[in-house]
Parts: C-alpha cells; structure tokens; sequence
C-alpha cells in the first residue's frame, strides 16, 4: 500500500514538473529552463524537485520525448481515417502542422535551435523521435509497392547510403523511394518552421494552413503519380 502511494506521488508530482516545464518553455525559451524557478512556482524546496527530475538536462529530455510522442500520436490519428497515399500524407502533414501552431515553444525544442549544453541521450530519444518518418516511410512504401509512387525518380547520388533505412524502420523501399521520403520530410519540416518561426513576415498570406497545404501537394506531385 505504501508503495502504491510512493508511486502515485512520483506520478502527480513529475506530471507537475512537466507542465510548469512547458509552461516555462513558453515564457523562457529551452534555454531558459529552471528547476529551481519550477520549484519557486510550486511552492517548494528545489530539493523536492530534484528528487523527482534530478537535472535540467533531465527535464529537458522528458519534454523532449513528451513533445515526440504528442505530435506523433496527433499525426498517426489523423493518419488512421485511412484513404488514398496521398490524403493520407496531407493529412498527416496538416496534423503536424496544427500542433506546431498550436505550441510554437514545443516545435521549437523539437526542432529548433540545439540548447547550448544539451545533448539528446539517443538512447531515450530517437524511437519516439522518429516516429512520424516511421509513419512517413511505411505509407511512401505502400506507395511504392502499389505503383502510386513514380517509377522515373532520380536515384540518389552514389555517396549517399540509403540501404540502411528500410531496415532500420522495418518497410521495404528502393533507394529511389527512401530519397522521396526525406524530401517530402523535409518540406513538411522546412514549411511548418517557416511558419512557426515567423519567416515569412506577418500577413504575408491570407490562409497559411491552405499556403501549407498547396506546399505538400506541390511536393506529392513530384513524387506521386
């Protein structure tokens, strides 16, 4: 009994530590993160604190993996409904790209700028933080399996090793499809950056979500048939 208790208020109080740490992320930046400011905010001794998340490097990997898993579980929902290879990629795109304008603070540690001094343990980070390439990979080769996927795509340049990743993610893809597939990721990333990150100027489009949209149908139509 007494252990179900300890386990329940590591639960409560680590879920506490992560809401204030976004909340923090959002008012400071990654950068800026406190332990002991997120102390001060619960109204508690920063050694409270330490014994649930012993370091800022900590917090920060638990946001990170937090933040991974959010926007991965929103993209394989969307993607869920099913459909056609390309509805279901724009809407697995527009579904990332919600969450990031919903939560600007998170895409930014997701793929903003490296914290100065943090290095993402790989161990605990790059599962959940490939699972939206994953999610990408598998439909590209379904894409590829039914013919959707053009059959003229450029091979990629002989120094640069592909084989590797469909093994890595379990599909099975050419070369030629895994190159379409960081092209497609990288539209998707680079355009919802773009946007996040207020690189297009303020006003500068009456609908960024259909902006966005026009973008990776733009891409889909060099890739897809």
């Amino acid at each position: 009994m007494a252990a179900t208790k300890r386990a329940e208020n590591r639960a409560t109080m680590t879920a506490q530590i992560l809401r204030l740490g976004r909340e923090h992320l959002s008012t400071h930046g990654a950068a800026g993160l406190s332990l002991r400011a997120i102390a001060r905010d619960m109204g508690v001794a920063s050694s409270a604190v330490y014994r649930y998340v012993p370091s800022r490097d900590e917090l920060l990997t638990l946001l990170l993996v937090e933040a991974y898993d959010d926007v991965a579980d929103r993209v394989d929902e969307a993607m869920a409904d099913g459909g056609s290879v390309r509805e279901r990629i724009v809407t697995g795109a527009r579904a990332m790209r919600r969450w990031a304008v919903a939560d600007p603070a998170r895409w930014a540690l997701l793929y903003g700028s490296p914290v100065p001094g943090y290095a993402a343990p790989s161990e605990r980070t790059v599962e959940p933080g490939t699972r939206v390439v994953g999610a990408l990979l598998r439909v590209i080769a379904d894409a590829e399996r039914t013919g959707d996927l053009r059959d003229n795509l450029p091979p990629p340049d002989p120094g640069v090793t592909l084989d590797a990743v469909g093994a890595e993610f379990a599909v099975e893809l050419s070369p030629a499809a895994v190159q379409a597939a960081t092209l497609l990721w990288a539209a998707i990333i680079g355009a919802i950056s773009l946007e996040v990150f207020g690189q297009y100027g303020p006003d500068s489009f009456g609908s960024p979500e259909a902006l966005f949209t026009g973008q990776i149908e733009l891409a889909l139509s060099t890739l897809l048939r």
